[in-house]
């Protein structure tokens, strides 16, 4: 029987969509709401791209690829080589039926759309049954301070392969950001709140900077879990262990757990950081143990219903 627990998620992308899919499988989507970074937004080729908002949305609507976790299953890049003939960067990967989705969001953004709306015309067309938002109708990129100068987040994670090394985070714009419609009613009306395992400085840490976001958790402190995307000092995707090194931050549970400890009631680890559950629970919230790498389907699900199940 599925849960009917009113679910809101932050996310970034394809560590989240992981567990987002399974929530999606095992309680009434309809109940689920999704705040999205979307610090990683950039522009390209005069098309507005949100790489995070849909990733989720292509996951949650079964099209995406399952290898990469990110971009349509069985996609073609002829457009991308094409650009890339005219002199046009091709550094970021763009598939064919991908940029259709761009093309859209951009046409809708220049009739006056929001991006809130864009992003719920999107998820519709694609038959998703969970709200999606993004964490801001307001652009905050998400900028790289780092040993070869600034850089936007995308140019350090795709272009540069994460090799500058990262001397500070900025999220351009955060302090005068709304938050989108709905985002700060979805913490406050949520049964459970969920801080998805995903990188805690570049995907959750946008979120928390658009005004109001942090605030609202903390009033709420006693209904959020987090995940934590660190598995035995190691990320389970992206550059989440690297990034904490450079920034100062102990790249293990409990280096994120510091980061979480001011809004975040209970922390989810896996059994492979069982020893640090004292150090965490001395930081003021709960540490539950569970399995939180998630391969497979049956994986997701199972932590899914955890999640939803755990008492408060």
């Amino acid at each position: 029987m599925k849960q009917s627990k009113k679910i809101t998620a932050l996310a970034g992308g394809v560590g989240a969509s992981k567990l987002l899919l399974g929530l999606y499988g095992v309680m009434d989507p309809t109940d689920l709401t999704i705040i999205v970074n979307t610090g990683d937004d950039i522009v390209l080729h005069g098309l507005k791209i949100s790489p995070d908002l849909d990733i989720v949305t292509y996951t949650l609507a079964g099209v995406v690829d399952p290898k990469k976790g990110w971009g349509l299953r069985a996609e073609t890049f002829h457009a991308l080589k094409h650009l890339a003939a005219y002199g046009r960067p091709n550094w970021f990967n763009l598939g064919d039926r991908d940029l259709a989705t761009h093309i859209h969001r951009t046409a809708l953004l220049a009739e006056g759309k929001t991006l809130s709306q864009a992003a719920d015309f999107i998820r519709k067309a694609l038959g998703v049954k969970s709200r999606i938002l993004p964490m801001s109708d307001d652009p905050v990129p998400t900028m790289i301070d780092s040993n070869e100068g600034p850089l936007h987040f995308q140019e350090y994670l795709v272009k540069r392969r994460t090799e500058p090394i990262v001397k500070g985070i900025r999220f351009a714009g955060a302090e005068s950001a709304q938050p989108a419609p709905g985002v700060l009613e979805a913490i406050r009306n949520a049964d459970r709140i969920l801080i998805c395992p995903s990188n805690p400085l570049i995907s959750i840490g946008p979120i928390l900077a658009v005004p109001q976001v942090r605030a609202e958790l903390r009033a709420h402190k006693e209904k959020v879990f987090a995940v934590c995307p660190i598995v035995a000092g190691k990320s389970l995707k992206g550059p989440s262990d690297k990034m904490l090194s450079q920034l100062g931050h102990a790249p293990t549970a409990l280096g994120v757990a510091k980061l979480y400890a001011d809004f975040t009631g209970t922390f989810v680890i896996d059994p492979a950081d069982k020893s640090q559950s004292t150090a965490i629970s001395a930081l003021g919230m709960k540490a539950a143990v569970f399995p939180t790498v998630m391969k497979t389907l049956a994986q997701k699900r199972k932590l899914a219903r955890t999640l939803l199940s755990v008492s408060l």
